[in-house]
This record gives C-alpha cells, sequence and structure tokens, in this order.
C-alpha cells in the first residue's frame, strides 16, 4: 500500500512560489527537467567509472507525449533514487533547501542562495504545467524501485513498484486547458522539438523523441519513428583546430537567422580564475535597428551547455554592441529559476576577458588582413570611437590603436601610430580638420597653410569625431590640433614679424571691421593661417563649428562656438576694402557684413537673412560696375 507523507510547510510555500512567480516562462519546466535528468545520467556515468558493480550502458532521454491521456514522460536511465532519496530530494527542499531557503525568498534575497544543480527545485517547475507528477525510479543500489505521486499540494504519496528499469521516469498529467495557457501544446511533436533544441540542444547525452515520418505522399498517418532531436556536442566545445571557417559561417547563418557569411569569427576556450566557451561573430551588415534606442544588445548565454538567457547584456559592453554571438559558462551563479543571473564577479570576469579578447583579435585582423579590417571600420568605426568617448575615456588606452582615419595626404585610412610614423621632423602636432566628407575638408580655407608646408591632416567626418579627439587629447605624446581653432604655428620667425607689422598698420580698418561685427564675432585678426583664400571663420579651444553643428542637431540651440573672423592681408579683397575704407569709413559696414556671410558659407552654417545678404550683395556688384541699384531705378 502507498505510504501517505505530507510536504513540509516550506516544501509547501516554495510549491506556491514555483506555480504563480518563480518561473516567467511555463515551457521552462521541460528545459528543468531535462537538466535534472542529464545530471542523474552524469552521476551514473561518473560510478560506472569508479565502480566496477555498476556498468556504463548507452546514456539517452526519452520524452514521450501521449496526447489520449494527456500525458508527457521524460525519461533517462541514469541513477535513479532510493527510497531515503525520494523523501530527501522530492519530499523537500533538496539539501540546501530548508525553511532557510523559504525565508531568503520571502525576503527578497535570492542572490544570497545557490540553487542550482538542486534536483528537488527544478523538479518542482513541473507542476506549473502539470495537475500531478509520478515519478517511477529505481537505483542500481536497491533492489526496489518507487513510484512517487503527487498533486503538489499538502502530500505525496511513495509505494514500492518492481517492474521498473534503473532511472528515472516523469510522467506530467497536465492541466486543462484555460483561457491564459494552453497547456495541451505540450504534446504537440513541433513544440516538443522546439522546447529540446531552444534550451537543451547541446545536452551531451541524445534527447530523444517520437516523430512522424511518411513514407510516400499517399501515406496519411505516418510512422511514429524515436529519433534525436538535440545536436549534444556544440561547435564552442570542439578544439579551435578542428573547426572549419565553413562550420563556423554556417553555424552563424543558422543561429543568427542571416543569409551572409559574417564580416569576422571568433572563437575562445579560456581556462583559469574563470573558465568560459564563447563564439562571436560580426556580421557583415549591421542589424537595421542597431542605432535604435530600442535595440537589445547582449550574447546569448549557456551553462554546461543549457540555454539560459538570449540576452545577457552584462557580457558585452554599449560600444560593441553590434557583435553577437554566445558564452558558455559552468562558472555562473544563476538565481532560482535560472532566467536572470545574480550578480556575479565570475560575470564580471568573463566580460572583462571577453572584451579585451575581441580588441585583440581585431588588433590582429587590422595588421594582417588590412583590407578586411577597413570593411569593418566603414561599417562599425563609429562604434569604436564612441567607446573611446565614453565612460570619460576610461578604455582609450584600449581602442585608440584600433581608430584609422582618412587624411589629406594617403589614399586609404591609416591608424594614429602610422601617422605619427610619417611625421615630419619639425612637425609639433597631429593636425586635424572635421566636415561632412573628406571633398568639403580639403576645400576649408584654413587648410591652405597646412597644405603648403606638406604636413598631413586628420580628416573627421563622423559626429563623435571630435568630441573623441579631445577625449584623447595627445596620441604618443604628440598633441592634437584642429586646423580651425588657435595658432597654428606654422610661420617662420620672419613671416611672424612681417604679420605683426601688418597688423599694426592695418589696426584702424581691422577695428573697423570688429565693431561693425561686434554683435556676431568676439574679435576680427589679420590670418596666420590664410594662404590662397579671403577670409574664414574659426573658434577658440574648446567648441567648434562641427560640434556646434551636432549639438543643435540634437535639441541644444542655445549651444554656439565662439566666433572669430580672420581676413588674408595678401588677398585682393582685403586690399579693395582697404581702399574702400579710404576713400569712405561710413561704407565698411557692408563690406564686414559681406566678408561675415562669406565665411559662414564656407563653414556651413547658417546666415541669419539671405534675403538681407543677397541683396547686399546684388547692391555692391551694381556700384562696382558703377550701375544704379535696382531699387534706385524704380524711384
Amino acid at each position: 500500500m502507498a505510504e501517505i507523507k505530507e510536504f513540509k510547510t516550506e516544501t509547501k510555500k516554495l510549491l506556491d512560489m514555483m506555480i504563480n512567480s518563480i518561473y516567467t516562462h511555463k515551457e521552462i519546466f521541460l528545459r528543468e527537467l531535462i537538466s535534472n535528468a542529464s545530471d542523474a545520467i552524469d552521476k551514473y556515468h561518473y560510478i560506472s567509472l569508479t565502480n566496477s558493480e555498476v556498468s556504463p550502458r548507452d546514456y539517452q532521454i526519452v520524452i514521450t507525449a501521449n496526447k489520449e491521456n494527456k500525458t508527457l514522460v521524460i525519461k533517462d536511465n541514469g541513477i535513479g533514487f532510493t527510497y531515503e532519496q525520494l523523501v530527501e530530494h522530492l519530499g523537500t527542499i533538496a539539501k540546501s533547501g530548508s525553511k532557510e531557503f523559504v525565508e531568503s525568498l520571502e525576503a527578497g534575497k535570492e542572490s544570497e542562495v545557490d540553487i542550482i544543480g538542486q534536483f528537488g527545485v527544478g523538479f518542482y517547475s513541473s507542476f506549473m504545467v502539470a495537475s500531478q507528477v509520478e515519478v517511477k525510479t529505481k537505483s542500481p543500489f536497491s533492489n526496489k524501485g518507487y513510484i512517487f505521486s503527487s498533486e503538489g499540494l499538502d502530500n505525496y504519496s511513495i509505494d514500492e513498484c518492481n517492474d521498473i528499469e534503473e532511472g528515472t521516469e516523469i510522467v506530467l498529467h497536465l492541466r486543462e486547458n484555460t483561457e491564459e495557457n494552453e497547456y495541451d501544446e505540450y504534446l504537440d511533436e513541433y513544440k516538443i522539438k522546439e522546447l529540446i533544441r531552444k534550451y537543451s540542444d547541446y545536452v551531451r547525452y541524445p534527447i530523444k523523441t517520437y516523430v512522424t515520418k511518411y513514407v510516400d505522399e499517399k501515406d496519411e498517418d505516418g510512422e511514429l519513428v524515436l529519433e534525436t532531436i538535440n545536436s549534444m556536442t556544440p561547435i564552442w566545445k570542439r578544439n579551435k583546430s578542428d573547426i572549419s571557417e565553413e562550420n563556423m559561417n554556417d553555424f552563424y547563418k543558422q543561429k543568427y537567422m542571416d543569409y551572409q557569411d559574417p564580416l569576422i569569427s571568433m572563437h575562445f576556450n579560456v581556462e583559469g580564475n574563470v573558465t568560459y566557451n564563447s563564439l562571436v561573430f560580426i556580421p557583415k551588415k549591421p542589424a537595421f535597428d542597431l542605432y535604435n534606442e530600442k535595440h537589445e544588445k547582449g550574447l546569448q548565454l549557456y551553462t554546461k551547455g543549457v540555454f539560459i538567457l538570449d540576452k545577457c547584456k552584462e557580457l558585452i559592453p554599449d560600444y560593441l554592441r553590434f557583435v553577437k554571438g554566445l558564452v558558455d559558462s559552468s562558472d555562473l551563479s544563476l538565481n532560482i529559476s535560472r532566467e536572470m543571473l545574480q550578480e556575479d564577479k565570475g560575470l564580471h570576469k568573463i566580460a572583462s576577458n571577453l572584451e579585451k579578447k575581441i580588441i585583440s583579435e581585431l588588433s590582429k585582423i587590422q595588421k594582417n588582413e588590412q583590407e578586411k579590417y577597413r570593411e569593418f571600420f566603414e561599417t562599425y568605426g563609429i562604434n569604436i570611437k564612441y567607446g573611446i568617448y565614453e565612460d570619460y575615456g576610461a578604455k582609450k588606452d584600449q581602442l585608440k590603436d584600433l581608430i584609422i582615419f582618412k587624411t589629406l595626404n594617403e589614399e586609404l585610412p591609416i591608424a594614429l601610430k602610422e601617422y605619427v610614423e610619417k611625421m615630419k621632423p619639425e612637425q609639433k602636432y597631429i593636425y586635424y580638420a572635421a566636415g561632412k566628407d573628406k571633398d568639403s575638408v580639403l576645400k576649408l580655407p584654413q587648410m591652405d597653410l597646412v597644405k603648403k608646408q606638406g604636413y598631413d591632416v586628420l580628416i573627421l567626418t563622423d559626429d563623435v569625431d571630435e568630441f573623441m579627439i579631445q577625449v584623447l587629447k595627445d596620441y604618443d605624446s604628440k598633441e592634437f590640433k584642429s586646423i580651425n581653432q588657435g595658432d597654428l604655428e606654422l610661420l617662420n620667425e620672419d613671416e611672424s614679424k612681417k604679420i605683426d607689422e601688418i597688423v599694426k598698420d592695418k589696426a584702424n580698418l581691422i577695428s573697423a571691421i570688429k565693431e561693425s561685427l561686434k554683435a556676431e564675432v568676439k574679435d576680427v585678426v589679420i590670418s596666420k593661417r590664410l594662404v590662397d583664400s579671403a577670409v574664414c571663420l574659426v573658434s577658440e579651444n574648446g567648441l567648434s563649428f562641427e560640434m556646434e553643428k551636432v549639438l543643435q542637431h540634437t535639441g541644444n540651440k542655445s549651444v554656439k562656438a565662439t566666433r572669430i573672423l580672420e581676413i588674408n592681408p595678401n588677398h585682393q579683397v582685403f586690399k579693395a576694402i582697404e581702399q574702400v575704407y579710404l576713400r569712405d569709413k561710413t561704407s565698411i559696414d557692408q563690406y564686414a557684413e559681406l566678408l561675415y556671410s562669406q565665411a559662414l558659407l564656407i563653414e556651413g552654417l547658417n546666415l541669419s537673412d539671405p534675403i538681407k545678404f543677397s541683396n547686399l550683395l546684388c547692391e555692391l556688384m551694381c556700384q562696382s560696375a558703377g550701375v544704379q541699384s535696382v531699387e534706385t531705378e524704380i524711384v
């Protein structure tokens, strides 16, 4: 006769929590029961290696659905249970549980309790979908088999049963369907296969279920065949030398549903303070929502080959959000449902180590496969730049050598190291210029003197570039210097003296122009950077005009770079304005405004009044030709 036993109070509480709150998705029950079955086989196999009386066997986990009886059976040929173990592991909250376990859960201290690997807790998840659970089991160390049965309420029964094979068979009598849950779906062939492949594809033992095979098109019913569903040995557990590029590409395309091979594949097997295996892929094309705020970064997380999380964001920094892949580690602490990671030092160690390895691999590609690296940087370089800018430059030393720049003199983008190696002996600074694209930057009048000296210039075309440069500050003790800010220090002593003399000689004219534009610019100066161009705008060290555009585009309309108008004293326009000023000092306002508007247009900045500028230009053209303005003729 069956023996009836009461669940302990703490076990009743856990059952209630399990059914109503601990697990987010009810389908997790199958993952838990398969994991338990795998653990049971592990234990049996270990004993078979150390105990001559226990023989190895062909291990397997078999899942059988019976729609007529509404039962789902999970059977393994692992270690099984003795009577005492049934009471200990299923009648109470495993070994680690007891009263303190439930009290920790109730107090919200779930992270203090390590339960992964405890058979009991995973077993209780079956009551989320089953109204009654039977466990038929036999241990190689017991002459008797037993049946455990419970409805997950107050009590359970244990009865002897001799007609049982060694191992464990769990029979789930599924609940009746409700409006919220269709429990019958767990009896469907496709659903069972889907859940096995989703959560347990890499369990090391074959997981089998009955699938329908059709002999020909006329075969209406088909034939049920027991078939292994999981792939068992994950590709990331193999030796790197045994995995071909084709293997990696095929895995990536199937796993991440991409029709193209990945641009870059990485395989890491790490042992030490923290042990993990990882596959990392960089797609050829970025995800369509990569820069959308709703994009979820993260790598898939496995523990002992069991799928835990689809996107574990803690494993990857924001600037590597484009990376896809997975991590498998046995050294992580999970919460009771295995759906969330606890705060774990091991996780942070893996994330830090993985980041370093990805950077190292990118550095190798940059050195040995330059064309591939240029393709990578063209697609994802902006992310690396943000990585330097973020967190006040905390990672700039790690990432600065991964940045490559288009330049004035080089046909292909180069790294900072190469730029510095090619600097002329007398060159003090790493010069840079920002603009919409390379062509527009090359046309900037501020480039005149740098071009004349033959110095190379970094060309910055991404919004983040100048912010990144300000974080970097220097490279190899060479400071960065904008061609659009401050003194470029490119004139020799004689040239500087000549400019100083012009400043003194033309002081009245410059003062008049400055007075005319006092509402628009901070200063008007004789330029030490212009050669061929008449005029340009520069800003003081700090906020540049390109940075102003970026910030205003984000909605910060009040931000405005300091404007300084520079005039080329050797240009014919300056000489013409000087003649006008000598003839009629009151007419300087019109010419000053024209110069300033010209400088704004060169910088790609908006004119405050385009119509006024157009009328002024027409009027001055008419005056220079000795013709009355249109407005005057009409009068």
